[in-house]
């Protein structure tokens, strides 16, 4: 698939307002649908032409005014070419992002569109003040970010766009210049950073033994790192103790017939685990048993990436299976330590692929402080598991 973007005619006055139309060779006849393709607010030429790979069609112009006037004559002249996500360079102006995110609020067809802001070339003291202004659906680096996953994430997007959109917020930013406080999220994060540096300090002690019996009984590090996906897809590095031999994470396929969920990864959403798992070392199936090997998941409470309570962070591999409209709400809901499923069916060998994200997507539309707590009150009796799963 080859795409060509081709210059307008520069609009009198237009101050260096250049509008392109990235067009596909892909005849017309496959391009359906209300919404299609993208908009790109801002001239980064490396983050169009990675997003160029992804969609079919799509536009960028390098002024938000001229943005808000394509974006009407799209709704009003092309149906076709409603764009399905909108992508704004976050080095532009804060206040008249701030505003771009109003038109679309207000909008009746607009609002349902995801917005996201490409901070490729964003500072980090940029970074951190524009994710507090939650001005913008998600904040991403193009640049970073994997290309299959930057299509998941659009899945995403447009799923929660089209459930949780709430016309009182939508006037509350609009009149206020805020969007509204979520009382939950505020206690629920004050609590997350309070019991994790908690414990993270008392339980030192412990995290020292239990790395020189790692060390002890085989080489390698001390950690299990690897990358999963939590709320609204978003990838960060996932810690635990090291509870198998090194390189055991790439023999999967090995063991595929031995998975307690099934072992047709062709069918529906995928997730990998074995009773009994051949891989674990004698250390390991104890941290397993009494949880221990979870308490580096202390540091990703404390940084952000999870809570003490919601939904497990998954692999990747299985992450990229549950992008349909059935299955991707559970990530509505933050990545947790423990949660719903930990506490109802952890362990169980009878527990269906259906069962689990029942839970999970449960949690999700239920999920607040005082739900939290109700949710940790019952934890501490499935620390202690039957299984080694």
């Amino acid at each position: 698939m080859e795409f060509t973007f081709l210059q307008k005619s520069t609009p009198k006055g237009g101050q260096g307002f250049a509008r392109y139309a990235i067009r596909s060779t892909v005849a017309k006849k496959d391009i359906v649908g209300n919404k299609s393709g993208f908009y790109y607010i801002g001239k980064n030429s490396a983050s169009i032409e990675k997003i160029v790979k992804i969609f079919k069609r799509g536009y960028a112009s390098e002024l938000i005014d001229n943005a808000k006037t394509e974006l009407k004559r799209c709704i009003s002249q092309e149906k076709n070419s409603v764009p399905e996500i909108i992508f704004c360079e976050a080095q532009l102006d804060f206040s008249l992002i701030r505003d771009f995110r109003y038109f679309l609020n207000n909008h009746p067809i607009l609002s349902s569109i995801p917005f996201v802001l490409d901070a490729s070339t964003l500072s980090e003291e940029k970074l951190a003040s524009y994710k507090k202004a939650r001005l913008a659906d998600e904040i991403i680096s193009l640049k970073e970010t994997d290309e299959r996953f930057l299509r998941i994430k659009t899945q995403f997007l447009k799923k929660v766009k089209t459930t949780t959109i709430n016309p009182d917020a939508v006037q509350q930013i609009h009149q206020n210049g805020l969007p509204p406080v979520n009382i939950h999220l505020i206690l629920k994060r004050i609590f997350d950073i309070t019991i994790s540096l908690c414990a993270l300090l008392l339980l030192s002690p412990i995290f020292l033994l239990i790395a020189l019996a790692i060390r002890i009984e085989s080489k390698g590090s001390v950690f299990y790192i690897s990358k999963r996906a939590g709320r609204g897809y978003r990838i960060f590095d996932f810690y635990k103790f090291r509870t198998m031999h090194v390189g055991a994470d790439k023999n999967i396929d090995e063991f595929s017939h031995l998975n307690q969920y099934g072992a047709n990864a062709e069918i529906g959403p995928l997730f990998f685990k074995i009773d009994n798992d051949p891989r674990i070392t004698k250390i390991g199936l104890f941290l397993r048993k009494t949880s221990l090997d979870e308490l580096p998941q202390l540091i990703n409470v404390l940084l952000g990436d999870m809570s003490l309570v919601g939904n497990r962070p998954l692999p990747l591999y299985e992450a990229a299976t549950l992008t349909t409209d059935d299955w991707a709400a559970r990530f509505m809901a933050p990545a947790g330590m423990t949660g719903l499923w930990q506490i109802k069916k952890r362990g169980k060998k009878n527990m269906s692929v259906e069962e689990r994200i029942s839970l999970d997507i449960d949690y999700a539309n239920r999920n607040n402080f005082m739900y939290d707590l109700w949710i940790l009150a019952n934890t501490p009796y499935a620390l202690i598991q039957k299984s080694n799963a």
